[in-house]
């Protein structure tokens, strides 16, 4: 029987981290990892990242943005390059970490900028064809805080 969501979830999981990835990923998996790598395949990429609610660009955006404020630094890079397959610029991939060092800190931000500035320097892989998402539904206006300024 077919694995719809396993086989959707490795379908974006290569489009999105290419296919060099996910066979490192794939090749290092051990019995004691296998019930993890299966769970991100079917849940993260064949669920949340399959999803029609925003696009790539705005979820590699999005996963930057987190990623540096948990401090996840080993996750960085990867999701650079993801980033960059998604169509991000490094001008945008720029904007995005120094729109969060404002929300997650400096420190945080700083890291990440290193990280994203030697991933950047890499030479660039040929792009994997990517299927865009549909277009992210409008977003209705969000009420202003009492702390905004008028």
């Amino acid at each position: 029987m077919a694995d719809d969501r396993y086989d959707d979830g490795m379908r974006v999981r290569r489009e999105v981290l290419g296919d060099a990835h996910v066979d490192r990923a794939v090749a290092a998996t051990t019995e004691f990892t296998a019930g993890f790598q299966d769970f991100i395949t079917r849940y993260a990429w064949g669920d949340v990242w399959a999803r029609e609610g925003l696009d790539r660009r705005t979820r590699s955006a999005i996963t930057l943005a987190v990623l540096t404020a948990l401090h996840c630094h080993e996750e960085v890079a990867m999701h650079v390059r993801a980033a960059r397959r998604n169509g991000l610029t490094p001008d945008e991939i720029a904007e995005v970490l120094l729109h969060t060092s404002l929300y997650a800190g400096l420190p945080a931000a700083n890291a990440a900028f290193k990280i994203a500035q030697s991933t950047l320097d890499e030479p660039v892989p040929p792009a994997s064809p990517v299927t865009p998402a549909s277009p992210a539904p409008p977003v209705a206006p969000v009420a202003q805080s009492p702390l905004d300024e008028p």
